[in-house]
C-alpha cells in the first residue's frame, strides 16, 4: 500500500469516528478512491487465503467472494463485522487493528466483486462489440476470453465480475490510469550489453522472469545483468482516436456481458 493511500486512510479515521454498524447501515466510503483503496488493503490482507482474484482457495477453505450474495454477510453492516471480527470457529480471521474507514472501504472494494448487472442500461451492443473485439479493435491479440487470444494482458473471461462499466470505459481510454505491478514492463540489460524487454511475470531478490511481445519467456539471475528499468505505464494502446464513441459503447458493453454467473 502506497504512501499516499495511507495517508489518506489515517486522515479519515482521525476525523471521522464511526459506532458499530447497524444491521442497516449503508457504506459510508464507497467512493471510486475508497474501492481501489481497499483493494490494495485486500491484496496484503485478505489475498493470501482468499486470493489475489477473491476467488477462494480450496486449500484454506476461503470462499470465492466473486459469485453471489455471502451467505455469512447480506449487508454492507454485516460484512463489516465479518471483516473486523471474523468468523469463529472457521479460519476467517478479523482485522480488527485496522480503523474503522479501512474495514469500510474493503467492503467498498468487496461489494465491487459482485456488480449486478441489472443495475446498468447500456447503450452499446453486445454482439458489435464482441465483433469489434475481435476486429478492429485487435483485444484479442493481447487478451484472452474463455481460452481463446493473446496472454500479453489480462485475461478478460470474468472482467465484468470486477469491472464497472465506467471503469472499463476509463481502462479502453486512459490505460496507464491503473497499472498493477503484474502487468509493468522490464527492460533489462546483460553485462554483454544485450537488451530484453518484457512483461514483469515474476521478481525476486535475486531472479526475474519476462515475457517478450512474442510470448516467449526469459529467466534472469540479477547478478548477470548490467540494469533493470522499470516502465510501470500500460502497454495497451488508448482506444480514443481509433474507435468511434458508439463503437466505444458497442466495446464496452461486450466486455460488460463477460462474466461468471453466480452460483446458489
Amino acid at each position: 500500500m502506497g504512501i499516499a493511500s495511507l495517508i489518506i486512510v489515517f486522515l479519515v479515521s482521525g476525523s471521522v469516528g464511526i459506532s458499530q454498524p447497524t444491521e442497516a447501515q449503508e457504506n459510508p466510503f464507497d467512493t471510486e478512491v475508497d474501492e481501489r483503496i481497499g483493494g490494495r488493503v485486500f491484496l496484503s490482507e485478505c489475498g493470501r487465503c482468499h486470493g489475489r482474484d477473491a476467488k477462494g482457495n480450496d486449500e484454506t477453505g476461503a470462499p470465492d467472494l466473486t459469485r453471489g450474495r455471502l451467505r455469512t454477510a447480506s449487508t454492507d453492516a454485516g460484512l463489516f463485522q465479518v471483516i473486523r471480527d471474523g468468523i469463529p470457529g472457521t479460519a476467517m480471521i478479523g482485522i480488527g487493528w485496522a480503523p474503522d474507514p479501512t474495514i469500510w472501504q474493503i467492503v467498498a472494494y468487496v461489494n465491487t466483486l459482485r456488480i449486478d448487472p441489472g443495475d446498468y442500461d447500456l447503450p452499446g451492443s453486445v454482439d458489435q462489440g464482441q465483433r469489434i473485439f475481435y476486429g478492429k479493435g485487435n483485444c484479442a491479440s493481447c487478451h484472452m476470453v474463455q481460452g481463446t487470444g493473446g496472454r500479453r494482458g489480462p485475461d478478460l473471461s470474468t472482467v465484468a465480475n470486477r469491472r464497472k462499466p465506467e471503469e472499463l470505459k476509463t481502462d479502453l481510454t486512459d490505460p496507464d490510469d491503473t497499472v498493477e505491478p503484474r502487468w509493468w514492463t522490464l527492460k533489462v540489460t546483460r553485462a554483454d550489453g544485450s537488451v530484453f524487454e518484457g512483461l514483469r511475470m515474476n521478481e525476486d531478490t535475486f531472479t526475474l522472469r519476462i515475457m517478450d511481445a512474442d510470448e516467449n519467456l526469459w529467466h534472469f539471475s540479477k547478478k548477470e545483468l548490467r540494469s533493470i528499468e522499470r516502465i510501470e505505464t500500460s502497454t495497451m494502446p488508448s482506444v480514443t482516436g481509433t474507435l468511434t464513441a458508439s463503437e466505444l459503447d458497442d466495446l464496452v458493453a461486450y466486455l460488460f456481458s463477460l462474466r461468471k454467473e453466480s452460483g446458489t
